[in-house]
């Protein structure tokens, strides 16, 4: 007789620049098993900096369709739950109780608002279960959406700090760049990291793990950066080196703050729908590894969507 067969959990996480599904099943290698992986640009956070942060109706429609598509994808794997939160875009807005109700009302699920705190604490929990971390003892993670960056540092691979701080590139964008399809000049760049300082000065996030420790980058940015790598090599995202030098954020970012918006899109491995905040984002995490005095960022897509399942499974 067969042994029967996990039940896999779908995770949908409703991010401010972009909304991902997760389907996984406990592994046999390893705690959690992949089926399926997709992410959806539907930028629901515009307007994110304003004193009354507003969803607006072209935000939530975008995002209601990709939630759809999203949960038809995860239908074809049976999950014997299905989990859907949201972070820092919908938390802020003074009508994120009305996109609830609309999600609620399309899909039957309801949503799970994050806290910061939450959102950090399950970001370090999918960060555990990443297999090439496994021996990682002590490190640093940094995970920069649209709306917020989470901080985290861990010790024998406990966490000792953790902060959730306003510093998302869709909200810096906003804040700092006048015309996002210009080029983005030295001054503005200089901004957004004075910025960046100064607010993991005021937040005391202390980089005090030691040299040895790791400064691990997840979100968007830092697959974006690999998959721009990827483009220009022919390699596949899994082929190119996790490990992301400074030297090489610095360089990217020189490249792309030359380029009007148009050009941007144009860059193989970079998605249109993020061209415009993407220098902010550069800038941001430039700013964060020059904070910590890290030389380079280690990528890792195990991040919050990995956390959720993680506990969902209970592993």
């Amino acid at each position: 007789m067969n042994p029967p067969q996990p039940e896999p959990v779908a995770v949908i996480d409703i991010g401010s620049n972009s909304i991902k599904l997760l389907v996984a099943v406990r592994g046999a290698a390893g705690p959690i098993h992949p089926l399926r992986s997709r992410t959806i640009d539907a930028r629901i956070s515009a307007g994110i900096s304003a004193v009354v942060p507003r969803l607006t109706e072209a935000g939530m429609a975008a995002a209601l369709e990709a939630i759809d598509r999203l949960l038809a994808d995860a239908a074809a794997f049976a999950p014997a739950r299905t989990i859907l939160v949201a972070t820092s875009a919908v938390r802020d807005s003074a009508n994120g109780g009305e996109f609830r109700q609309r999600v609620r009302a399309l899909s039957g699920h309801q949503i799970r608002i994050l806290s910061g705190a939450e959102e950090a604490n399950l970001i370090g929990r999918g960060l555990t279960c990443d297999p090439a971390l496994v021996d990682v003892r002590d490190f640093h993670v940094f995970d920069l959406g649209g709306g917020s960056l989470e901080c985290l540092a861990f010790r024998q691979r406990r966490i000792e700090q953790e902060v959730s701080l306003q510093l998302g590139c869709v909200r810096l964008t906003e804040m700092f760049v006048p015309d996002p399809a210009a080029p983005l000049d030295g001054a503005t760049q200089r901004r957004i990291a004075a910025h960046t300082r100064d607010t993991l000065g005021r937040a005391s996030f202390r980089f005090d793990l030691g040299p040895a420790a790791v400064a691990v980058g997840a979100g968007g940015t830092m697959s974006t950066v690999r998959s721009i790598r990827a483009a220009r090599t022919g390699a596949t995202f899994e082929q190119t080196s996790a490990v992301i030098p400074l030297a090489e954020l610095r360089a990217l970012l020189d490249e792309l703050a030359a380029l009007p918006l148009a050009a941007r899109r144009q860059i193989a491995g970079l998605p249109p729908a993020r061209a415009d905040v993407f220098p902010t984002a550069l800038a941001t995490m430039i700013a964060v590894a020059e904070a910590g005095d890290f030389g380079a960022f280690t990528n890792s897509v195990y991040n919050l969507r990995y956390g959720l399942a993680a506990d969902a499974l209970g592993v």
